[in-house]
């Protein structure tokens, strides 16, 4: 005879409510409550069991349940259910209690055809228990339900061991659109996740829509982990693997990031410029060198022409300042300029044309009449705003006269990607600092610039690629018109040296991300790419904000955090993973919405973490320091309850290369391939082959 639902029901109570919060409620076990497996369930099932799940009867179907701990209370008398003989003098009792998060509400929906009941999980409670209510086992339909509900669960992930091994399944919209952070110690299984969350994600978009995804992942390699994972000969997963030394028989390509891809702030930081100095002498220089202004001039009436829209954009920067008015001896130092400025224009009055000799002398005249009263000691220093005012527009008519116009001076963006060679903008920056007058002061600048040119290891890496345009490296790096030529891109950084790796990772970030703003102004529409950053602990590190010159790592670390703002509107998503949470951006941490947390023993990271995340999911997380490898715990806006989840098995073949030394094989000689031979390597390291 079957039960009815009262009686089904009775059947799965374990226990009743007698303590009730918004964020923890408190239940007394029944002494029939299973003690170590429930097999009133539909199935053996562990019970009880921390971060388990039971529900609470409330008015619209019921409260899911996390059990965040369980303890034994001793009790002056059991529980007993009927009728009691009070004569009866009982002995002190173990009472079981437990305390429950409450995550949200499991509400039945219509039955099918054949009277099945199906059930939908939704984050938050509408109603809270009240006390004396009975807490029930769930069923197994009703545990998967609570780990399997939700909308477009379209990527198998893994399965949930606390959930009846249910499968946990994501949408990649919420998983790559808001950021993800895969965070764990090292050998815990982040690099295994990652690489599987992106090949999962992949097979399963080909497979529902039976043709090559039009998908694009950037993976930014530290460590040259995960060209091993990608290898694969089969699409989707075949990806593109830039080195800076490859294997072009296995079909590695060569890692190009050309120096003019570079913005004025990363070569500043590279080259450590001076704000006062340095820094507007490089970015004037780069200005020119951008507008194709560095070679030797056809004439001298070009030369004069150039020479005067430098001092012209000086004096404008010095205006905008305010130092000819400022305070001593800033008004002093500006006097100083035009004294230099016109004993070089009274050289070049000899050889013009009458209208270029006009202009220019009307020029040297006005400057010897601000310079005049100014030569007597103990003159006051400061100029008036009509003083540099009519001094601009005299400028302004000389290099017109000699061919400049209005526009001429300003006219190149600094930071645009505009094609030009490392010896033009070294030249350009000798030049510039010698029209500026300030060639002493530069020299530490084109000390760096030179040894950066020189080096051989960067040559291959921001050399004069004049045969690669910037089009051509964004289809390269970034992909093709529907992903044709793969929809993964690996960029190993392992061989980069130190002093630039921060720089060409900042400048590959950026140009991804800048490209897709441009992408969505022109086309309207966003393209879906997704920005991998492994170690992430090293380049998007912590900076001090008060720092007057920023360094490589503080420049990188910026850009990262653009893109964790503001990379959603533009179809950017992040990725990152680190074994040190406390060590990044809270920026950038901050704007992750999607966590999938991995073993993490440090007490400092473990504290971050739980600022990260809501009070009462904090139980969850007290099985980070103990969890095993491959498992982990998925919680945010990808997954509709926190969820501790077995991540799907990788073959080995498939695998990031992060394995743990083999010590103990290598050690008794059961590992015969492990010989020492440096030879080839020193030659290598040394630049005698390749």
């Amino acid at each position: 005879m079957s039960q009815s639902p009262f009686e089904h029901a009775e059947s799965l109570r374990i226990g009743t409510v007698d303590f009730v919060s918004p964020d923890e409620i408190k239940v007394a076990l029944e002494i029939e409550a299973p003690e170590s497996v429930a097999l009133n369930a539909g199935g053996p099932r562990p019970f009880p069991r921390v971060n388990s799940y039971v529900l609470i009867p409330v008015d619209d179907g019921f409260l899911v349940g996390q059990i965040e701990w369980l303890t034994v209370e001793r009790s002056p008398f059991p529980k007993r259910k009927g009728m009691q003989d009070f004569g009866l003098v009982d002995l002190p009792y173990p009472m079981r209690k437990m305390s429950l998060n409450p995550l949200g509400t499991l509400r039945k929906k219509t039955y099918k055809s054949n009277e099945e009941e199906e059930y939908s999980f939704q984050r938050g409670a509408d109603a809270l228990p009240s006390i004396g209510t009975g807490v029930l086992l769930p069923t197994e339909k009703q545990l998967r339900s609570i780990v399997e509900s939700g909308e477009r669960k379209r990527v198998k992930i893994g399965t949930s061991p606390l959930a009846g091994n249910a499968k946990v399944c994501i949408d990649p919209d919420r998983l790559f659109g808001r950021h993800l952070a895969v965070l764990g110690n090292t050998g815990s299984g982040k690099s295994c996740s990652v690489a599987g969350l992106i090949r999962w994600s992949l097979e399963q978009a080909q497979q529902e829509s039976n043709s090559f995804p039009n998908a694009r992942f950037i993976v930014l390699d530290p460590n040259g982990e995960y060209s091993r994972a990608f290898s694969d000969s089969k699409a989707p997963v075949m990806a593109r693997i830039f080195k800076v030394t490859p294997d072009t028989e296995s079909g590695e390509l060569l890692l190009q990031v050309p120096l003019w891809f570079w913005n004025s702030d990363e070569w500043c930081s590279f080259t450590q410029a001076s704000s006062k100095t340095q820094r507007p002498t490089l970015i004037q220089a780069l200005r020119f060198v951008k507008d194709g202004k560095t070679e030797p001039a056809e004439n001298k009436s070009h030369d004069t022409r150039r020479y005067l829209r430098t001092v012209l954009t000086t004096i404008q920067i010095e205006k905008n300042k305010g130092d000819p008015w400022g305070i001593f001896p800033k008004p002093k130092s500006f006097y100083e300029k035009l004294e230099m400025l016109k004993g070089d224009l009274e050289q070049e009055l000899a050889l013009l044309e009458w209208e270029e000799l006009t202009a220019l002398d009307n020029l040297v005249e006005y400057i010897e009449e601000l310079c005049v009263p100014r030569r007597i000691p103990h003159a006051k220093q400061i100029f008036s705003r009509r003083d540099v005012d009519r001094l601009l527009e005299l400028i302004s008519l000389a290099h017109s006269a000699f061919g400049g116009n209005e526009g001429d001076t300003l006219s190149v963006d600094v930071d645009a990607p505009l094609e030009f060679r490392g010896d033009s903008l070294l030249r350009s920056v000798e030049a510039t600092s010698e029209m500026l007058k300030v060639s002493e002061h530069a020299e530490t600048m084109l000390i760096r610039i030179r040894s950066l040119l020189a080096n051989t290891r960067m040559k291959s890496i921001i050399g004069d690629t004049e045969d690669l345009s910037l089009d051509e490296w964004l289809s390269t790096y970034i992909g093709e018109d529907s992903a044709k030529n793969g929809c993964i891109t690996v960029i190993d950084l392992s061989l980069v040296p130190t002093e630039v790796v921060h720089i060409i990772t900042a400048v590959i970030a950026r140009v991804v991300f800048e490209a897709l703003q441009r992408y969505r102004k022109l086309n309207t529409m966003t393209l879906p790419t997704v920005l991998v950053m492994e170690e992430a602990h090293i380049f998007i590190k912590r900076y001090n904000t008060d720092a007057e010159n920023q360094d490589a790592a503080s420049v990188c670390c910026q850009v990262f955090e653009r893109i964790a703002r503001e990379g959603r509107k533009f179809g950017l998503g992040l990725v990152l993973s680190s074994q040190r949470p406390s060590e990044l951006s809270q920026t950038v941490l901050s704007q992750c919405n999607t966590f999938l947390l991995h073993r993490i023993s440090n007490d400092r990271d473990q504290e971050l973490v739980n600022k990260l995340v809501p009070d009462n999911l904090r139980g969850l997380l007290r099985e980070l320091p103990s969890l095993p490898s491959q498992n982990a715990i998925l919680l945010g806006w990808a997954s509709e309850l926190p969820v501790l989840v077995k991540m799907n098995d990788l073959p080995q073949s498939q695998q990031p290369h992060s394995d743990d030394p083999d010590f103990w094989n290598v050690w008794t000689g059961k590992d015969v391939d492990r010989k020492a031979d440096w030879k080839p390597i020193a030659d290598i390291w040394q630049g005698k082959s390749k």
